[in-house]
Formats: C-alpha cells, structure tokens, sequence
C-alpha cells in the first residue's frame, strides 16, 4: 500500500480510537455492560445479529472484549453456550488481526534497529512451544490487554501458531469465568 494510503488509514484509525477513549473517559458508564445491553435491547428482534457483529467488530477499535461479553450473558442468559462461541470467535478474529496487522506501519523495522539485541532475545523466546504458557497466562489475566501480546508477537514475527493458541486457551478460561460466573453476579446487582 501507498505510503500515502497507510497514513490516511492510520490517521482514521487514531482518530476514531481517541474518539472512543475521550467518550469512555468522560462517560465510563456508556461502556459498562448494563449500558451494552441497554444499547442492543433496543434492536429487540435483531439483538443477536446486532451483539454478534458487535462483537466482532470492538476488536478493530481496541474496545476491551470484557465489557461485551459481559452483556451478552446479561442479554442471553439461557444462551451461555451460544455468547461463549461469539465471543471467542470476535476475540480470536481480533488478535489475528492484529498479528497479521501489526506490522502494517513497519514498527518492527524501527524495533530491530533500536533495540535489536532485545528484540531478538524476545524473538527467540516466542519461538519456542513455551510461549503458549506465557501467552495463555497473559489473556488470562483481565488486566492486562491481550491485544497487546498479539501486536508483540506480530512484531516479532512469532509462530502465529503460538500466539493463536495461547491467546485460545487464555481467554477461553477467562470468558468462561465471565460467562457463566459473571452472569450470576451481574444478576444480582
């Protein structure tokens, strides 16, 4: 793609994400799961198209997954199953994306001239099959972003294998624990 091109994308991109972190940040509450679900409820016979493609698209903006996932137990609640398969497929949609796009501004150039010895040190350390255990415990912890360890990896030029299955086994556990632990509290309140 033209130079051109990629900062036009680039730029819509930034735009869009300080957009929706200056919203967040001056009305957390517009992002909170009951709000989600207050949000899709008013589709009321397309409420699930809308939270499917809800779900797959708040990974090109960087949206954390949590709040989404969270709504639809609330919104579907005989449905867990059926929220756990959508919510895995946006989350897995999301970080193969981001691996795959992670290079598009050409960082790991940057990278490897800057910090090359650091740089190969943690390119060795996503090659090898340990790095699964590494990535799962990172998307399992709710903390810290997954998509940051995608975009690392994609950077990196690790074996998409391994970020792939670690991000699975990872969020898997996690989005688990929302569903159908997280449901039950968010039912009470």
């Amino acid at each position: 793609m033209p130079r051109k091109g990629k900062i036009v994308i680039y730029s819509i991109w930034v735009v869009i994400i300080v957009v929706l972190a200056i919203l967040y940040f001056l009305s957390p509450e517009t992002f909170s799961p009951k709000s989600i679900t207050e949000f899709v409820k008013t589709f009321n016979s397309e409420m699930l198209w809308i939270y499917i493609l809800l779900s797959l698209i708040r990974g090109f903006f960087l949206i954390p997954s949590t709040p989404f996932v969270l709504a639809g137990a609330l919104l579907f609640p005989g449905r867990l199953l059926l929220i756990l398969v959508i919510s895995m497929i946006g989350i897995m949609l999301s970080a193969t994306c981001i691996y795959y796009f992670s290079d598009f501004l050409g960082f790991s150039k940057r990278l490897d001239h800057r910090f090359s010895s650091k740089v190969n040190a943690w390119r060795s350390r996503f090659s090898s099959s340990k790095s699964v255990l590494f990535i799962a415990g990172w998307s399992l912890l709710p903390v810290v972003p997954t998509d940051f360890i995608c975009y690392a990896g994609g950077i990196l030029k690790a074996p998409f294998k391994y970020i792939f299955t670690g991000v699975f086994i990872g969020e898997l556990i996690l989005c688990s624990i929302y569903i159908y632990f997280g449901s039950n509290v968010l039912q009470l309140l």
